[in-house]
């Protein structure tokens, strides 16, 4: 019964608690945080303290207003609220330098993007990529070309403070924190708390070598997790995935672009044209060539592979190189015949593109004649589709950039590294980005110019073909008819060769407007149709061991590989998942996917089917981890610390003289209290005594 009462009076107290702190805090919703990274060397991102950081909130309307919270204000810390357009280095180091007086910072998403904003470097992946002092110099460290110039370097920034989005507005602080006329505002104050607390600290050596004596623990509780996921590769003739390594007679034109991008906050990353243009290009290629390579097969093999983690010092490219060198992969690196990698082509000036090519590795003859001939069959192919077709949105030229710069931050950079392979990356720029958001969250459907007439409803949307999306499918054409030629196809067949511009719309619309499409729910099994969030997250996270735990966006574009590339079949389901009980399949040589398939006309149900399909996931986690090599110069050692909880909260503080006043108040109930306890307890005897019974008389 004493078990029952105590029982009644915890959920009580509990639920009285609850209660009490509901009116006392808000919970901000739709916040996001900037979370620590590590690497080979140092850590970056930013933290709270372990039991929160909290401040009164001062809105920033422009940077004179700093003055008040880094010297003048009354009532530090102070929890910093930034519109975006003040969301700049200047602003983040000078409040970086008193932050002292500063418990964070929070800034405001707007719904249109500012002028121009990179929190990334001005040289991305300058130490990982082919150029080093021994080999091309002069070319290192963007020495002749400065591919982004906007970069702020905030993202790789440590801030020993918080950092978070949000979309709330500021009326808390209009109601209670305002400066007006420079006077002090009067309490009751609206203040912040935010929590981001990390576990890990350093660099990645330290916190994989705390992983390893914690996994000894009664209680394992990791501290970092390596970046990383999966790459997604597919090929025209499909290679026998127990057959690894190199084979005899046998050349491979590969084709390549990357599937991730980053931002300076943790989740929120877009990648429109950074990452999105170049592999919804390579995607429609890659969907153009499907049928004519059944009618009239190239005599080389074409690979495609999207990597993963390219942000991140090229962790999906390294590790190919790493698989392929190693006996890991279906080929070997002198299976290679070349590369053409798509780049950034969403954001053409004119109807130019660019042919970005190794000027030190073209100092090899044959590696020149190679490329030469890439290059020939491009402009020769632009020459043909012009005199054929008018353009309106065509590529009408195609530059060779060799002369005057080396590869922009490319994939292609991690294969020369290993093997002077010929190889090209095609871009919309000649030397700086046109990208104004590289590696940022405005990157984003706006970037690229995708517009929509107003009132549709999101399936017509789906269908509208925008002038984004024809620019990228003549791109496409161009792409895939080059890697048919490439490979050594029938010329004759080159015409034929078309991508598609609804299946380019479609796409578009599914990674930057709503991935919660009809058309991505047909690609996909009905079991992973929670995988399509909105907006979809282009960030590479933390390494899972397990394709099925694949980023969802992997996976999105490995059942699209499929569909575009495949072929459906007549198995059933149970077929589908166990074809090796079938005498003419073979998992061995083909994925087989069940998908739902599409709504059919005058029709409520989709018609489900397998998709039958040479499309792979492989490792794209670093191979500094499978080595062991946590401080390596050659890979990437990205990891991302762990932490408890993220959240955010805001409530109403006293002003000191009330809380001290409150205080003293307390105390002196509490000792009067003590006091008269006291008192009772030593007369409780003459309080609370019961009346003496009279003696009985005698009679």
């Amino acid at each position: 019964q004493s078990v029952l009462v105590s029982s009644v009076w915890l959920v009580r107290d509990t639920t009285l608690f609850n209660s009490v702190a509901q009116k006392i805090y808000v919970e901000v919703n739709n916040t996001v945080p900037c979370v620590r990274l590590l690497n080979a060397t140092h850590q970056i991102g930013c933290q709270s303290s372990i039991s929160g950081d909290t401040g009164v909130i001062h809105v920033l309307e422009s940077e004179a207003d700093l003055e008040w919270p880094l010297t003048k204000g009354p009532n530090p810390p102070y929890m910093i609220l930034l519109e975006s357009h003040l969301f700049t280095r200047s602003i983040m180091m000078k409040i970086k330098k008193e932050s002292s007086r500063i418990a964070g910072v929070t800034v405001v998403v707007p719904n249109t993007s500012p002028s121009e904003f990179s929190p990334h470097t001005t040289c991305p992946n300058e130490n990982t990529g082919v150029y080093s002092d021994t080999y091309g110099p002069h070319l290192a460290h963007c020495n002749t070309t400065v591919w982004n110039p906007l970069g702020n370097g905030l993202s790789y920034e440590e801030f020993d403070f918080p950092v978070f989005s949000l979309k709330e507005d500021k009326q808390c602080y209009y109601d209670h924190n305002r400066v007006v006329n420079g006077s002090a505002p009067q309490y009751p104050l609206c203040a912040m708390q935010l929590f981001s607390h990390m576990f890990a600290v350093t660099d990645t050596a330290t916190c994989m070598r705390r992983n390893d004596v914690i996994n000894f623990s009664i209680n394992p509780e990791m501290v970092c997790d390596p970046l990383g996921d999966f790459n997604v590769w597919g090929s025209i003739r499909p290679y026998n995935r127990s057959q690894l390594g190199h084979r005899d007679n046998e050349s491979v034109v590969m084709a390549a672009a990357r599937l991730d991008s980053r931002a300076f906050f943790w989740d929120v990353s877009t990648g429109a044209e950074g990452s999105i243009s170049g592999f919804v290009t390579l995607l429609a290629a890659a969907h153009a060539l499907r049928d004519v390579t059944q009618v009239a097969p190239p005599t080389h093999n074409i690979l495609f592979a999207f990597f993963q983690g390219e942000a991140f010092d090229y962790i999906g490219s390294s590790r190919m190189v790493y698989d392929m060198q190693n006996g890991k992969f279906v080929i070997d690196l002198d299976n290679v015949h070349s590369l053409l990698e798509i780049g950034q082509v969403g954001l053409r000036n004119g109807s130019d593109l660019f042919l970005h090519s190794d000027p030190v590795s073209r100092m090899n003859d044959t590696v020149n004649d190679q490329v030469r001939e890439h290059e020939r069959y491009r402009c020769s192919l632009i020459h043909r589709h012009h005199a054929r077709r008018p353009p309106v949105h065509d590529v009408k030229r195609l530059v060779d950039n060799f002369q005057s710069s080396p590869l922009p931050p490319s994939s292609l950079q991690r294969f020369l590294r290993a093997q002077n392979i010929p190889g090209i990356v095609l871009a919309d720029h000649r030397a700086a980005f046109n990208n104004k958001y590289y590696e940022s969250y405005y990157d984003n459907a706006d970037n690229l110019n995708l517009r929509y007439p107003p009132n549709m409803t999101a399936e017509e949307q789906l269908e509208f073909l925008t002038d984004t999306a024809m620019a990228l499918t003549e791109v496409a054409t161009v792409v895939a008819r080059a890697l048919y030629k490439q490979a050594g196809g029938d010329g004759t067949q080159v015409d034929n060769i078309k991508a598609d511009s609804k299946t380019v719309t479609q796409m578009l619309f599914g990674f930057l407007v709503q991935a919660n499409n009809s058309w991505f729910q047909a690609l996909i099994p009905p079991e992973l149709k929670d995988m399509l969030s909105d907006p979809p997250d282009f960030y590479v996270g933390v390494a899972s061991s397990s394709p099925a735990k694949a980023k969802p966006l992997t996976r999105l574009v490995q059942f699209l590989l499929a569909n575009l590339t495949g072929t459906a079949t007549n198995l059933t389901q149970d077929q589908c998942q166990k074809p090796d009980d079938l005498p003419d399949e073979s998992v061995q040589m083909y994925s087989y996917l069940w998908v739902q398939g599409t709504v059919p006309h005058n029709g409520t149900e989709k018609g489900p089917f397998c998709v039958r399909a040479s499309v792979r996931l492989s490792q794209a986690l670093s191979p500094a981890f499978d080595l062991g090599e946590y401080a390596s110069r050659n890979y990437s050692t990205w990891t991302e610390s762990r932490w408890k909880f993220i959240k955010a909260r805001i409530f109403l503080v006293a002003s000191r003289d009330l809380e001290m006043l409150t205080l003293g108040v307390g105390v002196a109930v509490l000792f009067s209290s003590l006091l008269v306890t006291y008192f009772i307890s030593t007369k409780a005897d003459v309080l609370f005594s019961s009346a003496r019974e009279p003696a009985s008389a005698a009679y």
